[in-house]
């Protein structure tokens, strides 16, 4: 039996308690051996709800790119990211709660509440919040902002792709496939790759090793 979409009772629910601007958050890039982890915060009109807005990994290519560009359209956007840097130097939790915060902070009015993904609130958000386990099939809200991180980040690494031809980002955008480690096999390591994640780290370990 299929799920059912997600809907606007998370929303109507921080409507009821007496918030009026509600921010569905959402990142990608958790799970990648390279490119920075992003995050988009959307705060959807309730009367101007694009038709079709699901979880972004239900959807296909095409839908997702017509609902990037038609949800900023009827909707605030905002959109953060923490670099490959700042990955390594915090951890990859706190760098997507870093970029949820960015991607808050970015959107052109300051929500009142955000609907969070996942099952940890963001520290130092500046407004109340609740997190929504497997928000983006649940909340409508938190599935525009998982549309709008993939197809931003999905771009992103295109663009990487380009400068870094041999891990096949385009396609792969950074996650650990066997075409990726084929491309690390034949061109090492490049400064987009997230070196404190075990597989780059014990790479970089090997060949440490074996220079000596």
């Amino acid at each position: 039996m299929a799920n059912p979409p997600p809907d606007l009772a998370f929303e109507r629910i921080a409507r009821s308690a007496g918030f009026a601007r509600i921010a569905g958050v959402d990142e990608v890039g958790r799970g990648p051996l390279a490119g920075p982890v992003m995050a988009c915060a959307v705060i959807l009109d309730p009367r101007c709800i694009p038709p079709g807005i699901a979880d972004s990994k239900v959807l296909s290519a095409s839908r997702r790119r017509a609902l990037y560009t038609l949800i900023p359209d009827v909707a605030h956007v905002g959109f953060g990211l923490a670099t490959v840097a700042e990955i390594e130097a915090m951890n990859i939790l706190a760098a997507s709660h870093l970029a949820m915060r960015r991607a808050i902070a970015d959107l052109p009015q300051a929500p009142d509440f955000a609907l969070i993904d996942g099952n940890r609130l963001p520290p130092d958000l500046p407004c109340p919040a609740r997190t929504i386990v497997k928000g983006d099939t649940r909340s409508l809200s938190i599935a525009a902002a998982s549309i709008m991180a993939k197809v931003w980040r999905d771009d992103w690494m295109v663009g990487l792709a380009q400068q870094h031809p041999g891990y096949g980002w385009e396609r792969n955008a950074g996650y650990p496939t066997p075409e990726h480690h084929e491309g690390l096999k034949c061109h090492g390591v490049s400064l987009h790759h997230r070196r404190t994640f075990a597989p780059i780290h014990k790479m970089l370990w090997q060949d440490k090793n074996q220079s000596r």
